[in-house]
């Protein structure tokens, strides 16, 4: 008798509004059907069947708020009825953990599993593969989906710390633990409770609930100040080159760019000749990064948004330009998929369309470093001959996480940046 629950659409994701079903009670069910559209805390998604069978029961009206992990509706298989639960075979002891089946998944680097993906895993468990059913005679409170994929793929259940209701695992806990072991404990210090404000006699005020999006923007950018060390370094560049390359290229191709179109390319250029800066800081490693995948801050009704630009250092700036439009119209529709979001390796975060000539931004975990741009702005500026001109002039700070990336190994990655945004011509080739 599985029971489908609100599933972890996102990594930041802790509840959903459930906008339509696309099933409605008594329908019949297949894995892979769509079963309703869900509006999380970045974009409205389809939520996929993970099981089959006929729709029983429906939990939860159009329009509801649930949390990850709770139930939202049942599905029997043939034969069954509701409060009954299927009973399998008594399967052989649990292996160890070092000999769970190669063929099941492995881990996804602490990246959720795509639906396709995790719909693999069930079946893979589904097969009974060799190492048998770890969790046999386990008793923790997890949901059945949950269950399932840790079967499949040879994750232990005890010892699992559960973000669902009630400390409930679910899928994606068991998503992001080591096969065949339990996932680490979290690290930090004890919270500190929030400085609040308190009424100002005689002022009226607007109380704003916090959506989902700025909740979660409040809880990632605290826990990034709070336990990234960050450290900054600024360059102003000579945009006058930028300026002139622009414009030839677009009277040579008819085709649009913008100045961020060319930053965002050179960053990307930049990550692969000083690959230290594509990092993680993952514990007692480091993860240096084989391609960039450049996370772009793109500023939306609620918030802020950070979609992938994948292999962005292979992209011509006409496919980045494009990719970056196309990313920028669909979040702010909150159209964007979860694997959309998932996998940047450093972001940039582009502020001159505002008129701001400086900031810092803060780093968005679990990358090592972010640049921030400003505009470009006129200022008097001293020539190779010793002469006051007026030039233009662009900043760029580098936020960067201590732990991964020190400041000479910076100072080198601002330095090629610099070469390639001050000799633009060379991102043609």
């Amino acid at each position: 008798m599985p029971e489908i629950t609100m599933p972890k659409l996102s990594d930041t994701m802790t509840e959903g509004t459930l906008l339509r079903w696309r099933k409605k009670k008594g329908d019949k069910v297949e894995v892979g059907d769509i079963l309703a559209e869900v509006e999380t805390d970045k974009a409205t998604m389809e939520m996929e069947s993970f099981e089959e069978g006929t729709l029983a029961d429906i939990f939860v009206p159009e329009g509801g708020k649930v949390v990850v992990g709770a139930p939202l509706a049942l599905v029997l298989k043939e034969g069954e009825k509701a409060g009954e639960r299927s009973t399998g075979s008594k399967s052989a002891p649990a292996a160890p953990a070092a000999e769970a089946p190669a063929s099941r998944p492995s881990v996804s680097s602490g990246r959720p599993l795509t639906p396709r993906a995790r719909a693999a895993a069930l079946r893979a468990g589904n097969g009974g593969g060799a190492g048998g059913n770890v969790n046999e005679g386990v008793r923790v409170k997890a949901t059945p989906l949950a269950r399932k994929i840790a079967d499949a793929r040879g994750v232990r259940l005890a010892g699992l710390q559960g973000t669902g209701p009630g400390g409930r695992i679910i899928a994606f806990d068991v998503e992001n633990a080591p096969v065949g072991g339990s996932a680490p404990a979290a690290a930090g210090a004890s919270p500190v409770a929030a400085i609040l404000p308190t009424p100002i006699a005689g002022m009226s005020e607007t109380r704003v609930p916090l959506s989902g999006m700025r909740r979660v923007i409040a809880e990632r950018l605290l826990a990034s100040k709070t336990q990234i060390p960050h450290f900054y370094l600024s360059i102003e560049i000579d945009a006058a080159p930028m300026m002139a390359f622009r414009k030839e290229y677009i009277e040579a191709s008819g085709g649009k760019i913008t100045f961020n179109d060319i930053a965002l390319s050179a960053v990307a250029r930049a990550a692969m000749q000083k690959p230290k800066v594509n990092a993680a800081f993952a514990g007692d490693a480091i993860i240096e990064y084989g391609s960039v995948n450049l996370s772009v801050a793109i500023a939306v009704e609620d918030g802020l948004v950070t979609p992938v630009i994948r292999d962005a250092q292979n992209l011509s700036l006409k496919e980045i330009s494009a990719a970056v439009k196309d990313l920028a119209l669909r979040a702010r529709d909150k159209k964007l998929k979860p694997e959309e979001y998932a996998g940047g390796t450093i972001t940039v975060s582009n502020l001159g369309s505002y008129g701001i000539e400086q900031f810092c931004a803060i780093v968005n975990p679990p990358q090592a470093a972010i640049l921030a741009v400003g505009a470009i702005v006129k200022k008097p500026v001293v020539n190779s001959r010793d002469e006051i001109e007026i030039g233009h002039r662009m900043s760029i700070t580098l936020s960067g996480d201590h732990r991964v990336v020190d400041g000479a190994v910076a100072a080198e990655y601002m330095g090629a940046l610099r070469k390639l945004l001050e000799s633009p011509a060379l991102l043609l080739l």
